[in-house]
């Protein structure tokens, strides 16, 4: 996510591969530079392993020469020219779109064949002006769009609009019935991940689950910045509480404490009262806590366990989504909070060993606790988090 002002780009993307082809076809690259974020998705002719170098390639060499300060127009020329022909289809061996996010301000859209990108703004679908050009003869569509919060731009390869052809619909499922289908889950508020996932899972049942084409789906949600601070473990230097302790409660944003004796800690300086909370709402995950001033207290290493289980699905097909979204469990709101809400992640890490974990029939050490917070901290970062880790 790129930070230029108070706005950032929440970016989702998966796709489905042809039936029986274990590659796809479609390719989606991001790369950041010092004023924008670019993103390509590529789509190669036909499917499979053919399909999928040439989409590969095309988005690796718009995003690398884009990433090297060129300006589109030559990105766009020479991936034109260098794109052979179908002979016997007439058409190009990889389509493209390419979306460029300048300063979190304005959009730029470029497209060689690919569906037209979908803005939704306000919950309805916005039909923006687009400039023909011809670029290496070969007809380019270029669009520039002031960004709004809120704003919603989905990008797709053409797999999804052929969705349903011959099942149940006879020409494939139109832009107006797609737009139509997003609009209804915008006002939730979800994710760019997960209105990405809940267009792809539509475009699958339509295929009735054996896809005639790779479908891909690019979702890129303009939002405003949101801060969540978690604080996991005491410091190791008990005379460092009040300096963690005042860091954690000076940033802005939410609050999350995990453990429960870093939770103590905080109720002290607080000088608040620490609630425990007996109700088990998972079997799995140990009960919550509360104190005012804070908004989530949970105990530590099991819960974030958890969350990170959650975290490394929500990378790949965020098949457990409808657990940690609805569920009222301390690691299900986590998640809300780490995986929804925040735009910027700060952890407060403390490293005393809990004499209770060096317990051999335990299985919790203090590694274990370490590489918890590294690889949730990984995850965030490759969901387009901001993440800062502070150790104490």
């Amino acid at each position: 996510m790129t930070t230029k002002n108070e706005l950032c780009a929440d970016i989702g993307y998966l796709s489905i591969n042809h039936a029986g082809e274990n590659l796809c076809g479609d390719h989606v690259e991001k790369v950041e530079t010092d004023d924008s974020l670019v993103i390509v998705l590529a789509d190669g002719l036909g499917s499979g392993v053919k399909a999928s170098i040439l989409s590969t390639l095309t988005s690796k060499i718009i995003s690398t020469m884009i990433a090297a300060g060129l300006k589109l127009e030559d990105c766009v020329e020479t991936i034109a020219a260098t794109l052979p022909v179908c002979s016997v289809r007439g058409v190009a061996y990889s389509t493209f779109t390419i979306i460029r996010i300048v300063e979190n301000k304005r959009a730029e859209i470029i497209q060689y064949d690919n569906p037209k990108v979908i803005l939704l703004r306000d919950g309805e679908n916005v039909e923006y002006p687009v400039e023909r050009l011809e670029i290496g003869g070969k007809r380019i569509t270029k669009a520039d769009i002031q960004l709004k919060e809120g704003d919603i731009f989905i990008a797709m390869s053409d797999g999804v609009e052929h969705a349903g052809v011959g099942i149940i619909y006879n020409f494939g499922w139109k832009r107006s019935d797609i737009i139509e289908f997003m609009k209804t889950f915008i006002p939730v508020g979800f994710t760019a991940k997960t209105l990405t996932k809940i267009l792809l899972d539509e475009c699958d049942r339509l295929y009735d689950g054996k896809p005639g084409d790779d479908a891909t789906v690019c979702t890129v949600k303009i939002r405003s910045r949101m801060p969540v601070n978690l604080m996991f473990g005491p410091p190791a230097k008990r005379e460092d509480n009040d300096i963690m302790m005042s860091q954690f409660f000076e940033k802005d944003g939410k609050r999350i404490i995990c453990g429960g004796t870093t939770s103590t800690i905080a109720a002290n300086y607080l000088k608040k009262q620490l609630i425990p909370k007996l109700e088990y709402l998972d079997p799995e995950v140990p009960p919550m806590a509360e104190i005012e001033g804070v908004d989530l207290v949970t105990e530590g290493v099991i819960t974030i366990s958890r969350v990170l289980e959650y975290a490394k699905d929500y990378l790949k097909d965020n098949d457990k989504y409808e657990k940690w979204s609805c569920g009222r469990d301390g690691a299900s709101r986590i998640a809300r909070m780490l995986f929804e809400d925040a735009t910027d992640v700060n952890f407060f890490v403390g490293r005393a060993v809990n004499p209770a974990h060096q317990n051999p029939d335990l299985p919790i050490t203090f590694n274990i606790k370490m590489r918890l917070v590294e690889e949730l901290s990984d995850c965030l970062g490759k969901m387009g988090k901001k993440v800062n880790v502070t150790y104490f």
